[in-house]
């Protein structure tokens, strides 16, 4: 039982000379964790160090604290808008306040994140996320020391997984696998030329065996291909088992991007083991040549470890607005110039018409090409009215692309920083871990 007056079904928090009350059910999964450790709180030591003061009487927390500061975090825990810093208050005293209730700089805006970087970098100011010593004595009541350790050593192979800037080991691991990614692409450009091909074609016929048997091939592009499959699959598995939230974790577009990438090969390996090396299907090879080249999917993994492929795949999330309303206008514009151009081309003189434009998808082909500027020159307007058309076309996409790029642009800029300065945070937790 939470200690306190029994039979209160509320608690007071005094946070500067602010009061606010909250229901004694709330406290154990209220959001900020230093008021959550109330509720786990048996004598009034472990109150004291929890709070500065306690009033049992009245059931009454006092912190000595920014009441604004706490009045703004309040607002954000409840969900009542996005946690900004409070006006006429320094930067660092507000994130100081932010750590001591329990909150990272990751909650703040983007806008506000930076200026913390700002103020850090001029200062060379550097806040741990977390108080170890307090996160200790925390973790070791609620659940024992042997508990906390093993919640520290999860987090810190979380981090070490995840975040490749985190620390040495994790730029280590990073390392591995962007080797293990190159040659793995290596190996499947090198795979595609005619003279492997027919090298690997000798070695089969010699060795009547697939290089997706159940055991390990002896040609050594299956074996590389083994190995690395294998380095994908135990880093996938160690990720998803340190994660926090397994649901999360499944629902990360990068985490799908690596099931995709290594599932194919496993597919290949039991088509081969059910249906044999001669069988109807793996003469036709279709299935298992789509199979194997998904492993491209491989180059996308490179995302984890490069922020200039993580500002892309931010941008396109950001700005899916823009792109569809990119589409909407080559589509629009499309459908016009296409009808057009085959009308002029083909529809009003018969005997003299272009062969081309004889339909009206057939001269979508010419107006994408056209509004693009890329211009392959496999077909053109022969007509004076078709070659105005084609003038305007040419312009008018230039126009058309023109008008969401700069949206697009600003945004990725936007994004780029806002990456860059995370990076930054995490760079800087490397140098203290490096120099302590």
């Amino acid at each position: 039982m939470t200690f306190g007056r029994s039979g209160a079904a509320s608690v007071v928090l005094n946070v500067g000379g602010a009061r606010y009350s909250l229901s004694r059910e709330l406290l154990k999964d209220f959001p900020l964790r230093r008021v959550s450790r109330l509720h786990g709180c048996r004598s009034e030591s472990d109150v004291l160090e929890v709070c500065d003061d306690y009033d049992r009487e009245r059931n009454e927390y006092f912190f000595d604290r920014h009441s604004e500061a706490f009045g703004f975090i309040l607002l954000y825990v409840r969900g009542h808008g996005k946690l900004r810093f409070a006006p006429r208050m320094c930067e660092l005293s507000f994130y100081n306040e932010m750590i001591y209730w329990g909150l990272e700089g990751a909650h703040l805006e983007y806008c506000c994140q930076r200026r913390l970087d700002d103020r850090m970098s001029d200062t060379y100011t550097f806040y741990t996320a977390e108080e170890p010593g307090a996160l200790g004595r925390d973790e070791a009541r609620s659940g024992g020391a042997e508990a906390a350790r093993s919640r520290r050593w999860l987090e810190r192979m979380r981090r070490t997984f995840e975040e490749p800037t985190s620390s040495l080991a994790a730029q280590i691991l990073a390392s591995v696998s962007v080797v293990f990614v190159i040659v793995s692409m290596v190996v499947l450009c090198a795979s595609t030329l005619p003279d492997w091909r027919a090298a690997a074609a000798d070695n089969r016929s010699l060795d009547d065996r697939s290089r997706y048997s159940a055991g390990p091939g002896r040609e050594p592009s299956g074996i590389i291909e083994a190995i690395c499959i294998g380095w994908f699959t135990a880093e996938c598995i160690v990720r998803f088992i340190v994660s926090k939230n397994k649901c999360e974790f499944v629902k990360r577009p990068l985490n799908i991007i690596d099931l995709l990438a290594i599932t194919p090969y496993y597919i290949s390996v039991l088509m081969t083991v059910f249906t044999g090396e001669n069988s109807q299907l793996q003469r036709a090879g279709v299935t298992l040549r789509v199979l194997r080249m998904m492993r491209i999917f491989w180059v996308i993994k490179l995302a984890r470890h490069f922020i200039g492929l993580q500002t892309l795949g931010l941008t396109l999330k950001r700005c899916y607005r823009e792109m569809v309303m990119l589409l909407v206008f080559i589509c629009v514009a499309m459908a016009i110039f296409s009808a057009l151009s085959q009308l002029l081309e083909h529809g009003l003189d018969l005997e003299t018409s272009n062969k081309d434009f004889a339909s009206i998808p057939a001269a979508c082909w010419w107006v994408i090409i056209s509004m693009t500027t890329v211009g392959y020159g496999d077909m053109y307007p022969i007509t004076v009215p078709g070659r105005i058309l084609g003038g305007v076309c040419v312009v008018s996409g230039i126009v058309l692309l023109a008008l969401p790029i700069t949206f697009i642009y600003h945004s990725f800029v936007q994004c780029y920083h806002e990456l860059k300065f995370r990076s930054a945070r995490y760079s800087r937790s490397l140098s203290a871990e490096f120099l302590n």
